[in-house]
């Protein structure tokens, strides 16, 4: 155990669980249940089996899985063996996953039993690798990951802490290769008190995870239920009707979506079959909600209290909370309630002009992040983590703007700003304004080249069931709300939108569709 001197460490919830309620349930995994006496004993085993496998201080190991209690195994485990996290994007093809094994030279390597198919071509991609561990088939020179751990000798717990590595988790890599983000034991428990303290740690409280647990957000989210002593509940992929499904059977009080599953949920035919009444805090983030699609999911489940998270892999995903107090009638005469919230306790804000001065409330600016739960910098990128920490603040990318208050709200990412014709505008504002649509069930802006404006917005929609694309009407309705230098030039539907595995829309792929476009129509 650790000693008067020991920082934050990532196991200590754990410690904590096991010593006050050893037989209350921790985990739901479909049919399965486990208590935390047996989640104890199986993350002391994994860690003795790591240990043994050749896991020194500071090593990393990666899991390749779906959303299961292999993922608590996991992190509680590797953190107990002193280990650091590579968790794997589940949505990247063997060469992409090769390269983040091998950038960090990770060797143990976990992969559940849907993915075990990969094992051979990540054998022969990634070198580095010394050790595979598979709950699937077993594959030739892997071990099967439940008898190694039924085998294993449990070990006392290593206690890596404060500003010991405890993850690198790779960014999405729409701009190159990905990055490997260096968040640290104090960064993530910063994080996780934040998020847990927006809420009461009530007896009974349930978390259900559905967003991939590879994300900071989803991973924030078990850390921060770990210290509200909640049960955990995975489903294995956000499937809208298993989802619910699971609240209703499970009694959930806790979940996060982000707005794209929030849609799905609504829009399911079998949405109003389902009691989703436990639900007692719902936390959307990880990308922008329109206020449309809020504004309904406040009417289809009244008894929630809505919680928005804004952050990053960069900060551990959240430097800003808009609680439930927020979503009230006075934060939506005031506006209040379309804004992300005020920094946490473990977050400071600026909002920065391009020379670096501070911008004054109300008006648009860099977001500037610095306090414990920022990254210590990329793994082997010493100028991109120059660039991302400047004189201890984080430049986040994000344009914003914060009120007097202290609230914050997002305008754009920078690289998602539109210059038409010298004048700047926002993607949020002009989404903001199609979604209000009746006939519009997903939307997202863009930048198109023009030749004589220089950029033009470019409008790409999902047009609800029973509806029909129609740009003249689609534009008198932007126009009630927002200037006609803002209003989409283009539009293009589509049947389904890009989206990346954590549920963001890729306007990175909508973007570079829409450059090809323009030049497919200008080479005629």
């Amino acid at each position: 155990m650790p000693d008067a001197r020991t920082g934050a460490y990532l196991t200590q919830p754990l410690h904590r669980l096991i010593r006050e309620l050893p037989n209350a349930i921790a985990t739901v995994d479909r049919g399965r249940r486990r208590t935390w006496a047996q989640v104890g004993d199986r993350i002391a085993r994994l860690a003795g089996l790591l240990i043994d496998a050749g896991l020194r201080p500071g090593d990393r190991v990666a899991l390749l899985a779906q959303n299961s209690d292999l993922y608590l195994d996991y992190m509680l485990g590797v953190w107990w063996a002193g280990g650091v996290l590579n968790p794997v994007n589940i949505r990247w093809t063997v060469d992409e996953i090769a390269f983040s094994l091998t950038d960090c030279t990770t060797s143990i390597l976990i992969v559940d039993d849907h993915f075990s198919p990969m094992i051979p071509a990540l054998r022969a991609a990634a070198p580095t690798l010394r050790l595979i561990l598979t709950t699937g088939p077993a594959a030739p020179e892997c071990v099967d990951y439940e008898s190694a751990l039924a085998a294993a000798t449990p070990v006392t717990d290593r206690v890596r802490n404060g500003e010991d590595l405890a993850a690198i988790l790779y960014t999405g890599g729409t701009t190159g290769r990905p990055k490997g983000v260096m968040l640290t034991h104090r960064a993530l428990t910063a994080s996780a008190m934040s998020h847990a303290g927006s809420g009461e740690c009530a007896p009974g409280a349930c978390m259900m995870h559905t967003a991939p647990l590879f994300h900071v957000g989803a991973m924030a989210g078990v850390i921060a239920a770990l210290l509200r002593r909640s049960r955990h509940v995975f489903v294995p992929a956000f499937e809208p009707e298993a989802v619910m499904g699971a609240i209703q059977h499970n009694g959930v009080t806790d979940v996060f979506l982000v707005p794209t599953m929030i849609q799905a949920l609504l829009d399911h035919p079998r949405f109003p079959d389902h009691d989703l009444s436990s639900i007692e805090r719902l936390i959307y983030a990880a990308s922008p909600i329109s206020p449309a699609l809020l504004d309904r999911t406040v009417a289809a489940m009244p008894r929630a209290g809505f919680v928005q998270a804004y952050g990053m892999t960069e900060t551990s995903a959240i430097v800003t909370l808009l609680g439930p107090s927020d979503h009230d009638p006075a934060a939506y005469a005031s506006g209040r309630v379309r804004s992300v919230g005020r920094a946490t306790m473990s977050a400071e804000l600026r909002i920065a002009a391009p020379d670096g001065c501070d911008m004054p409330p109300g008006e648009a600016g860099e977001i500037l992040v610095r306090g414990e739960s920022v990254m210590t910098g990329y793994w082997n990128r010493p100028q991109e983590t120059a660039d991302a920490l400047q004189a201890g603040w984080m430049h986040t990318g994000d344009l914003g703007r914060m009120d007097e208050a202290g609230y914050l709200y997002i305008m754009d990412r920078l690289k998602d700003m539109i210059l038409t014709g010298g004048e700047n505008v926002y993607s949020a504002e002009v989404e903001a304004a199609l979604a209000s649509h009746p006939s519009v069930q997903q939307c997202a802006v863009v930048a198109r080249p023009d030749e004589r404006w220089g950029e033009v917005v470019h409008a790409v929609l999902v047009i609800r069931p029973g509806h029909a694309l129609d740009p003249q009407a689609l534009t008198a309705h932007c126009r009630q709300s927002i200037a006609g230098y803002k209003c989409p030039r283009s539009f293009e539907q589509r049947t389904v939108m890009p989206l990346s595995a954590a549920g963001k829309i890729l306007k990175a792929t909508l973007r570079d569709d829409a450059r090809r476009l323009e030049s497919g129509s200008s080479s005629h």
